[in-house]
Protein backbone atom coordinates (compact mmCIF):
# COMPACT_ATOMS: atom_id res chain seq x y z
CA UNK A 1 0.00 0.00 0.00
CA UNK A 2 1.45 3.57 -0.65
CA UNK A 3 1.90 5.89 1.81
CA UNK A 4 0.35 9.08 1.17
CA UNK A 5 2.74 10.95 3.85
CA UNK A 6 6.22 11.51 3.59
CA UNK A 7 8.90 13.51 5.19
CA UNK A 8 8.16 16.63 4.20
CA UNK A 9 4.32 16.31 2.97
CA UNK A 10 1.20 14.35 3.16
CA UNK A 11 -1.87 14.37 0.25
CA UNK A 12 -4.87 13.94 1.09
CA UNK A 13 -8.64 14.94 0.08
CA UNK A 14 -10.06 18.47 0.08
CA UNK A 15 -12.18 19.56 3.51
CA UNK A 16 -14.57 21.84 4.00
CA UNK A 17 -11.24 24.15 5.66
CA UNK A 18 -9.83 24.03 2.29
CA UNK A 19 -12.48 26.71 1.00
CA UNK A 20 -10.79 30.13 1.68
CA UNK A 21 -6.61 28.54 0.63
CA UNK A 22 -8.69 27.43 -2.40
CA UNK A 23 -10.58 30.37 -3.12
CA UNK A 24 -7.35 32.57 -3.02
CA UNK A 25 -5.23 30.27 -5.06
CA UNK A 26 -7.76 29.88 -8.04
CA UNK A 27 -8.67 33.36 -7.85
CA UNK A 28 -5.27 34.75 -8.42
CA UNK A 29 -5.60 35.92 -12.25
CA UNK A 30 -1.41 35.84 -12.27
CA UNK A 31 -1.55 31.73 -12.08
CA UNK A 32 -4.42 31.30 -14.85
CA UNK A 33 -1.73 31.45 -17.84
CA UNK A 34 -0.19 27.76 -16.07
CA UNK A 35 -3.58 26.12 -15.95
CA UNK A 36 -7.18 26.42 -17.58
CA UNK A 37 -8.96 28.31 -15.02
CA UNK A 38 -9.95 32.16 -17.17
CA UNK A 39 -12.53 33.52 -14.93
CA UNK A 40 -12.80 33.89 -11.08
CA UNK A 41 -14.20 31.12 -9.06
CA UNK A 42 -16.59 31.90 -5.92
CA UNK A 43 -16.51 30.30 -2.67
CA UNK A 44 -19.56 29.04 -3.00
CA UNK A 45 -18.78 27.32 -6.07
CA UNK A 46 -15.80 26.32 -4.47
CA UNK A 47 -18.25 24.53 -1.49
CA UNK A 48 -20.00 23.12 -3.87
CA UNK A 49 -17.05 21.22 -5.79
CA UNK A 50 -15.65 19.86 -2.10
CA UNK A 51 -18.97 19.43 -0.94
CA UNK A 52 -19.85 16.90 -3.99
CA UNK A 53 -15.97 15.77 -4.12
CA UNK A 54 -15.75 11.98 -3.61
CA UNK A 55 -12.18 11.28 -4.81
CA UNK A 56 -13.49 8.60 -7.09
CA UNK A 57 -11.36 8.83 -10.42
CA UNK A 58 -13.25 6.21 -12.45
CA UNK A 59 -15.95 8.30 -12.33
CA UNK A 60 -14.95 11.65 -12.53
CA UNK A 61 -12.12 11.03 -14.34
CA UNK A 62 -9.55 13.44 -11.88
CA UNK A 63 -8.72 13.85 -8.74
CA UNK A 64 -7.51 16.58 -6.46
CA UNK A 65 -5.25 16.09 -3.36
CA UNK A 66 -4.13 18.99 -0.96
CA UNK A 67 -0.76 19.04 0.05
CA UNK A 68 -0.20 19.88 3.37
CA UNK A 69 3.33 21.02 5.23
CA UNK A 70 3.67 17.61 8.17
CA UNK A 71 5.17 20.25 9.99
CA UNK A 72 2.32 22.77 10.72
CA UNK A 73 -0.62 20.95 8.92
CA UNK A 74 -1.14 23.63 6.32
CA UNK A 75 -2.48 23.34 3.06
CA UNK A 76 0.73 23.98 0.91
CA UNK A 77 -0.93 23.56 -2.39
CA UNK A 78 -2.20 20.68 -4.58
CA UNK A 79 -1.74 18.26 -7.06
CA UNK A 80 -4.07 17.25 -9.61
CA UNK A 81 -5.01 13.81 -11.85
CA UNK A 82 -7.15 15.00 -14.63
CA UNK A 83 -8.24 13.58 -18.11
CA UNK A 84 -7.98 10.16 -16.46
CA UNK A 85 -8.45 7.12 -19.17
CA UNK A 86 -8.49 4.15 -17.35
CA UNK A 87 -8.45 2.03 -20.38
CA UNK A 88 -5.13 3.28 -21.44
CA UNK A 89 -3.77 3.97 -17.71
CA UNK A 90 -3.01 7.36 -18.08
CA UNK A 91 -3.50 10.78 -16.72
CA UNK A 92 -2.37 14.14 -16.91
CA UNK A 93 -0.91 15.56 -13.84
CA UNK A 94 -0.48 19.49 -12.63
CA UNK A 95 0.65 20.83 -9.55
CA UNK A 96 0.43 24.06 -7.64
CA UNK A 97 2.33 25.09 -4.19
CA UNK A 98 1.02 28.29 -2.40
CA UNK A 99 4.23 30.83 -2.96
CA UNK A 100 4.91 30.88 1.43
CA UNK A 101 6.03 26.91 0.43
CA UNK A 102 8.00 27.14 -2.22
CA UNK A 103 11.48 25.81 -2.47
CA UNK A 104 11.08 23.65 0.21
CA UNK A 105 10.92 20.28 -1.51
CA UNK A 106 7.47 19.76 -1.18
CA UNK A 107 6.59 19.72 -5.09
CA UNK A 108 9.26 17.11 -5.80
CA UNK A 109 7.91 15.06 -2.83
CA UNK A 110 4.49 15.32 -4.41
CA UNK A 111 4.99 14.32 -7.56
CA UNK A 112 6.85 11.31 -6.51
CA UNK A 113 4.36 10.45 -4.45
CA UNK A 114 1.46 11.11 -6.64
CA UNK A 115 3.44 9.00 -9.48
CA UNK A 116 4.00 6.07 -6.90
CA UNK A 117 0.18 6.25 -5.78
CA UNK A 118 -0.78 6.04 -9.64
CA UNK A 119 1.76 3.40 -10.33
CA UNK A 120 0.94 0.82 -7.51
CA UNK A 121 -2.89 1.93 -6.65
CA UNK A 122 -4.27 2.85 -9.55
CA UNK A 123 -2.09 0.51 -12.09
CA UNK A 124 -1.79 3.08 -14.16
CA UNK A 125 1.19 2.78 -16.70
CA UNK A 126 2.25 6.69 -17.36
CA UNK A 127 1.61 10.61 -16.46
CA UNK A 128 2.00 13.63 -18.53
CA UNK A 129 2.44 17.06 -18.18
CA UNK A 130 1.69 19.83 -19.83
CA UNK A 131 4.42 23.20 -18.98
CA UNK A 132 4.81 26.51 -20.81
CA UNK A 133 8.04 26.75 -21.79
CA UNK A 134 8.52 29.99 -20.26
CA UNK A 135 7.80 28.44 -16.41
CA UNK A 136 11.57 27.15 -15.68
CA UNK A 137 10.29 26.07 -12.25
CA UNK A 138 7.88 23.55 -13.50
CA UNK A 139 10.22 22.39 -16.33
CA UNK A 140 13.28 22.24 -13.79
CA UNK A 141 10.28 20.67 -11.40
CA UNK A 142 9.03 17.84 -14.07
CA UNK A 143 12.94 16.83 -15.38
CA UNK A 144 14.23 16.23 -11.72
CA UNK A 145 11.26 14.24 -10.98
CA UNK A 146 12.17 11.59 -13.94
CA UNK A 147 9.97 13.44 -17.00
CA UNK A 148 10.98 13.22 -20.21
CA UNK A 149 9.88 16.12 -22.69
CA UNK A 150 8.80 13.81 -25.19
CA UNK A 151 7.09 17.05 -27.95
CA UNK A 152 6.83 21.12 -27.79
CA UNK A 153 3.27 22.42 -29.73
CA UNK A 154 4.03 26.21 -31.02
CA UNK A 155 2.36 28.72 -29.94
CA UNK A 156 -0.06 26.48 -27.79
CA UNK A 157 -1.14 28.99 -24.50
CA UNK A 158 -2.00 32.74 -25.05
CA UNK A 159 -0.63 35.04 -22.78
CA UNK A 160 -1.76 38.60 -22.81
CA UNK A 161 -1.46 39.31 -26.87
CA UNK A 162 1.24 36.77 -27.52
CA UNK A 163 1.27 33.10 -27.49
CA UNK A 164 3.94 30.46 -25.99
CA UNK A 165 5.18 26.78 -26.55
CA UNK A 166 4.31 24.11 -24.04
CA UNK A 167 6.63 21.22 -23.63
CA UNK A 168 4.56 17.86 -23.11
CA UNK A 169 6.53 15.84 -20.22
CA UNK A 170 5.67 11.77 -20.28
CA UNK A 171 6.39 9.60 -17.05
CA UNK A 172 6.36 5.62 -17.68
CA UNK A 173 5.91 3.36 -15.62
CA UNK A 174 7.84 0.35 -16.89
Amino acid sequence: MVSLKGKLISLRGPEPDDIDCIYLWENDASLWPCGSTRAPLSRHQIWQYIDSYDGDIYSQKQLRLIITDNGSGLAAGTVDLYDFDPRDARANVGIFISADFRRKGFAAEALEMTAAYARETLAMHQLAAWVSVDNMPSVNLFKKAGYRSKACLRSWVKNGHSYSDVLIFQKLFE
